[in-house]
This record gives C-alpha cells, sequence and structure tokens, in this order.
C-alpha cells in the first residue's frame, strides 16, 4: 500500500496528476482525492493546480522537505521489514549441549538456511544451569533444557531421551538383557555432569541409592573414550550413542530413567524475529529429523 506522502511527492516529482497516477497505477481522481486529503490534514494548499501541470504553493515550498523526509523514512521501514521477512544478516544465538547439538540441530539448522540463505547461527555449548543463567541474562535468543533444571522460562516441550547403561565391550554388562540401576552402583562411575540437575543421579535417589562417583565429566564423548579404556562405567543418552557403539557395551536400564528436552526462553516477546521464527521452525519440524 502506498502511502499520502509517496502519492503527494510522486506528483511534485513529475509535476503531474495523470503522469503520477498512470505511474503508480491509481486513477486519478484517487490520487488528486489522495493530495486534497493530505492539505486538509495538515491546514494547507500544497499545490498549485494549473491545466496540464502542477506546481508547489509557498506552504508547498516550505513543507515538501518534510514531506520528503517522511515519504523517505517509509521507504526504509517498507525496505527493512521486507529483510526482517527474509531475516536478512540476522544472527541466532542458541543455548544447547551436545545431545542436541549433534543430533537434532544440524539437520534444522541446514534446513532453515535453505530458506533463509542470510541467516547465521552461534551455538553456546553448555548444561542446564548455564544456558538457563544465558536466557535470563539475554546472552542467548532461546536455549535447550531439561524442563527439571529451569526455572523462570517460558517452554516449549519437544521429546523425552531415555538413559542408557554404558560399559566397557567385556564387561559382565555385555551378558545382561538390561541393568538395574542396584547393578550400577557397584561399579566405578563416571558421571555425566548435567549442572544442577543431574538426571542420574535423582533416578539413583529415588532408589535411596549412592553410585560410587570416580569422575565427574561434562562432555558425554569424552566419558564414552573413559569406558573405553576401562575407567568405569556410566549412563548417557540414547541419541549420544548412536554411531559411537564400537568398543562399548550399551545396555537399557530397568529403572528408565530419562530426561525431556524442551526449548526454553526468557518470554516470547523478548525472542528476536529472526530466533522465533527458528524457534517455531524446530517445534513444527523435530520429528522430521
Amino acid at each position: 500500500m502506498i502511502s499520502r506522502y509517496e502519492i503527494f511527492c510522486k506528483v511534485v516529482e513529475l509535476g503531474s496528476f495523470t503522469r503520477a497516477a498512470e505511474e503508480l497505477g491509481y486513477s486519478q481522481s484517487s490520487v488528486s482525492q489522495t493530495v486534497r486529503n493530505l492539505e486538509n490534514e495538515l491546514g494547507a494548499v500544497l499545490i498549485e493546480r494549473k491545466k496540464g501541470n502542477v506546481k508547489l504553493t509557498g506552504d508547498g515550498e516550505t513543507l515538501y522537505p518534510y514531506i520528503e523526509s517522511i515519504c523517505s523514512a517509509e521507504k526504509s521501514l517498507k525496505k527493512k521489514i521486507r529483510e526482517l521477512d527474509g531475516l536478512t544478516n540476522s544472527v541466532i544465538t542458541i543455548g544447547t549441549f551436545t545431545g542436541v547439538s549433534r543430533t537434532i540441530l544440524p539437520a534444522l539448522m541446514k534446513r532453515f538456511q535453505d530458506m533463509y540463505p542470510m541467516v547465521s547461527f552461534v551455538l553456546q555449548q553448555g548444561e542446564y544451569t548455564s544456558i538457563a543463567e544465558w536466557i535470563q541474562s539475554g546472552r542467548v535468543d532461546f536455549g535447550f533444557v531439561n524442563p527439571n533444571a529451569v526455572k523462570n522460562t517460558e517452554l516449549k516441550l519437544l521429546y523425552d531421551e531415555p538413559m542408557l547403561a554404558v560399559a566397557p565391550e567385556q564387561h559382565k554388562f555385555s551378558q545382561m538383557r538390561e541393568v538395574s540401576l542396584s547393578d550400577i552402583v557397584g561399579e566405578s562411575f563416571i558421571l555425566l555432569d548435567e549442572g544442577e540437575y543431574s538426571v542420574p543421579m535423582t533416578a539413583f535417589s529415588k532408589k535411596s541409592l549412592m553410585p560410587e562417583i570416580s569422575y565427574r565429566v561434562t562432555d558425554d564423548y569424552t566419558i564414552l573414550e573413559m569406558v573405553r579404556q576401562g575407567l568405569g562405567v556410566s549412563m548417557l543418552y540414547e541419541n549420544v550413542l548412536q554411531g559411537y557403539e564400537q568398543g562399548i557395551t550399551i545396555c537399557p536400564i530397568k529403572e528408565q530413567p530419562k530426561r525431556t528436552i524442551a526449548i526454553a526462553y526468557k518470554n516470547m516477546s523478548s525472542v528476536p524475529r529472526a530466533a522465533k521464527k527458528f524457534l517455531d521452525f524446530v517445534v513444527k519440524n523435530i520429528n522430521s529429523t
């Protein structure tokens, strides 16, 4: 939709209501009425109407630079809105952890960039507690979290992910169809450090059990290599283990500990336009990755 300021400027530029109407695709009467409405709004006659052409009145000469500035600002605003719709030069900053950044994010990011090539991503790796802090401080636009581990954020739940027991290749667990938490308690345990809220430790606590924690490690794949080297057993998430089964024993756990994966953000009004568009895209497409 063309504003009355742009129509007025086009009439002045071309010196004719007829030519302005033809270029803008409007009727001459519509263009003439728009200019008259603008004059009524400003309380001044802006154009001296003569047969075949128009010229600015004294008031028109005075006000034209201001009207032209408004017209220019409107064009800039429309251009910026078009850029935002295409997410031009937008940077989306996401708080995430290995289980998400390795398994689901790359494919979703690629598909989103196919639609919006000018978008770029910054991934901040952390654990639930630090990601929640980044959301509150505005360091990230949104983050992937376990909802049990965060407060004072809005959430969109995505999926549940079970934990599995992981042991060296020749470990006794290799002869078992499933293990219990009490079986794990008797082993040297490598704890995946998830921040203030731990899915494994919560599962042990519910059974009034305490594992023999020999190591606390933040990175899932460091734990995998430690298990391969015989330094202990651990519990890791199913998605993390896909493609890394060689040299280890993987067993279901009888008690079926799991985490819920959610997207967290301070509030939707605080999420930048590009980030909100990607957030909605993730929620819609999470099951197709």
